[in-house]
């Protein structure tokens, strides 16, 4: 009896490693399609500057004008107007900046650690599945669902930093269509989902052109609309880097 549960025991063992290599290999294949359906990854890895320009819903029908700009290695910046002042976020590689007049903020400050981490994450190119082993995370295939009726294969991806998001890929496109996870803002955890759509080309390669950001189960959220893609086009390092700012002198001191 004890040789026969030794023998049960490894062929459970052997069983259970089989399916985690199958499985990782069926999720090694989905990404493989997902970078295809996007181009290819010689053209992705091509990208060495990206521009969008587009409107972002800011709430009871007003559109705030936006272009957001990147550079490798992990360089970003988006500027948007709001009642014709120019808030702009951006992130150098190392540190990251703000300027947001509307909110009285009219010189740059130094980001807090939650905006910090979203620019951070925003400045990858590939985004979290392309070459996930050398950036540090973690994909398993969770399943399949539907998505508002697209069958989707449901990947769970634990980033280096410990976050963990739900990325679901259309099983037929391979393409993105929904992402789900938590966000730290002001201080708190928010659960969130977003969902990308209206693939377009553009030099070959695909990009969403319509993505829309809620908290988790609420009726509606924010949408982003990209009017155009510019692919390589010159931008210049300054771009990310925070602009010095003139101290101001105070009162002169009584003799």
């Amino acid at each position: 009896m004890k040789r026969k549960s030794l023998v049960w025991l490894a062929a459970g063992a052997l069983a259970a490693l089989t399916a985690t290599v199958a499985s990782a290999q069926t999720v090694d294949e989905l990404i493989e399609k997902n970078i295809q359906a996007k181009g290819g990854r010689e053209k992705i890895k091509a990208i060495q500057t990206l521009r969008m320009t587009g409107n972002l819903d800011i709430g009871q029908g007003a559109k705030a004008p936006f272009v957001l700009e990147m550079k490798r290695p992990h360089k970003v910046r988006m500027e948007f107007t709001v009642q014709g002042m120019t808030g702009v976020q951006a992130y150098d590689g190392s540190g990251g900046w703000a300027v947001m007049p509307f909110m009285g903020k009219k010189d740059p400050e130094a980001m807090s650690a939650d905006d910090l981490k979203g620019m951070e994450d925003q400045a990858d190119f590939e985004g979290p599945l392309m070459d996930y082993k050398a950036k540090g995370h973690q994909v398993e295939l969770v399943g399949k669902e539907t998505v508002e009726g697209t069958p989707a294969y449901k990947l769970k991806v634990t980033k280096k930093s410990g976050d963990v998001s739900y990325i679901y890929l259309d099983a037929d496109a391979y393409l993105e269509i929904k992402e789900e996870g938590k966000r730290t803002f002001r201080g708190q955890e928010v659960e969130f989902e977003s969902t990308q759509g209206d693939y377009k080309t553009v030099n070959g390669l695909v990009f969403p052109f319509s993505l829309t950001t809620k908290p988790k189960g609420a009726p509606a959220g924010q949408t982003i609309t990209i009017s155009k893609i510019e692919v390589n086009p010159g931008v210049e390092d300054s771009r990310f880097t925070m602009p010095k700012t003139e101290k101001k002198e105070g009162a002169p001191k009584p003799q």
